[in-house]
């Protein structure tokens, strides 16, 4: 994940300043070396650098933090402050508007993921905002790019408006619009054309179709991968067409993570959302203070919580505590948490969320192994009714039948079956603690498989 060689090498530096009772200037200064290090590794643009340093080092040797109890977590609490800030301080909503539809433009170079983007947008509004948006093909220039869009439509049963590639782009978004009113689609979403390089007929064309009605938003769709170069884009689009926000993409991937931490302070406009992933509800809305605490290891229990309530129903885990306190709880139901779990995302990045799990032996560079948990997946299909609502009776006759269905070893199943016993006795421990009733320090028993 993007950050990841910055997270490392912040969260190196403030451990060692962290239990100090006493911080002194000098202290601070060496932190802040490294710091300073640490961000110019992760391709930060190099006067933001030097603006941040400053500001941390100034609050950091003030009277009250070295006259505080806890000085060196004083000093860790204004790195995340001023990261925070760096940032955009506070998440930035979409603005809609007042009088549908809400017009939103969605702008870039070619490559970055903007028609991709456009697509996954749309299927934010109507799930989470229950929004009726049209798409618009207004990219006539690169080949396939009105297919694609009209493919990504299909698959997400959302319209896409069209007129081919002969028809100039302010045409084809003006009839859009028109239609848009007809149809009663309270947002439109225009993807524009990109090219390789910024030029003078991209822009132009992009200030036409602003020209039509003014958006509402210009959203800005900028690769995370490109780095510094990212920054140098958004400043460009901003300052020749005017952009409201900024969609980074591929903040999954090997990217140093500079570039979100240098666009809004060069171009005074916020990141809105961040790309997380190929699959089409892998947007995100973009949270500053959550990306500082996942940044620092102090995890991000809140994008936690909200990816849980979106992919588990309410009923059902009431409905499942009540199994798990009883002990009912049967490996039908465990193979339906495992594909909640599994639409919340990679399990190597919930448990980033985790505060402290770097910290947590065994599991500072904890990578799941997807692998593994297909093959319990495929132990548990390969069981019969019976056997997954009582795995007492999977004898040793049973177990060969199973491996020889799942394509796994008697050893796997063994070792499920004992993990699936501690899952349920740890399980009940959660949820009567939850209840107030437990009062044993809860072990966490057979995780180790699952990593690599």
């Amino acid at each position: 994940m993007a950050f990841e060689g910055l997270a490392e090498r912040l969260q190196g530096t403030i451990q060692k300043i962290k239990g100090k009772g006493k911080v002194s200037e000098q202290d601070v200064k060496e932190m802040m070396r490294e710091v300073r290090f640490a961000l110019i590794e992760a391709d930060v643009n190099l006067k933001v650098v030097k603006e941040f340093v400053k500001k941390v080092s100034e609050r950091a040797v003030g009277a009250d933090v070295m006259k505080s109890l806890t000085p060196g977590q004083q000093v860790i609490k204004i790195v995340q402050d001023e990261l925070t800030t760096l940032m955009g301080g506070e998440q930035s909503p979409i603005k809609f508007s007042s009088r549908p539809p809400t017009v939103i433009m969605m702008v870039g170079l070619q490559g970055a993921g903007k028609t991709t983007t456009t697509g996954k947008l749309a299927s934010v509004l109507r799930k989470k905002y229950n929004k009726k948006p049209l798409l618009v093909a207004a990219d006539i220039y690169r080949p396939a790019a009105v297919k694609q869009l009209e493919t990504l439509g299909k698959q997400l049963s959302i319209p896409v408006f069209a007129l081919g590639t002969d028809i100039s782009p302010v045409e084809i978004a003006r009839q859009a619009l028109e239609h848009a009113k007809e149809e009663h689609h309270d947002v439109v979403i225009i993807d524009t054309a990109g090219r390789l390089h910024i030029d003078e007929e991209l822009m132009q064309e992009l200030k036409d179709i602003r020209s039509l009605k003014e958006p509402d938003e210009v959203f800005l769709v900028v690769d995370a991968m490109t780095g510094q170069d990212a920054v140098n884009v958004a400043q460009s689009f901003n300052e020749t067409v005017g952009i409201t926000g900024v969609v980074l993409t591929k903040l999954d991937g090997d990217t140093r993570g500079g570039a979100a931490l240098s666009i809004r302070s060069v171009t005074g406009k916020p990141i809105k959302f961040v790309g997380m992933g190929e699959k089409m509800d892998a947007l995100e809305s973009f949270y500053p203070e959550r990306m500082a605490s996942r940044i620092l290891g102090m995890g991000d229990v809140l994008s936690l919580i909200e990816k849980a309530q979106a992919n588990v129903d309410m009923d059902k885990a009431k409905e499942l505590e009540a199994k798990f306190m009883t002990q009912s709880f049967t490996f039908d139901d465990f193979i339906e948490q495992l594909q909640a779990v599994k639409k919340m995302g990679p399990l190597d990045e919930l448990l980033k969320m985790l505060p402290g799990a770097g910290k947590i032996k065994g599991l500072e560079n904890a990578k799941v192994d997807e692998k593994q948990m297909g093959r319990i997946e495929a132990i548990i299909y390969s069981m019969t009714p019976a056997e997954k609502t009582n795995p007492e009776i999977i004898n040793s006759s049973r177990k060969k039948r199973i491996a020889t269905g799942s394509g796994t070893s008697i050893q796997e199943i063994n070792r499920l079956l004992k993990q699936f016993e501690e899952m349920k006795k740890m399980m009940k421990q959660m949820t009567g603690m939850a209840q107030g009733k437990g009062k044993k320090k809860m072990k966490m028993p057979g995780l180790d498989s699952f990593f690599k």
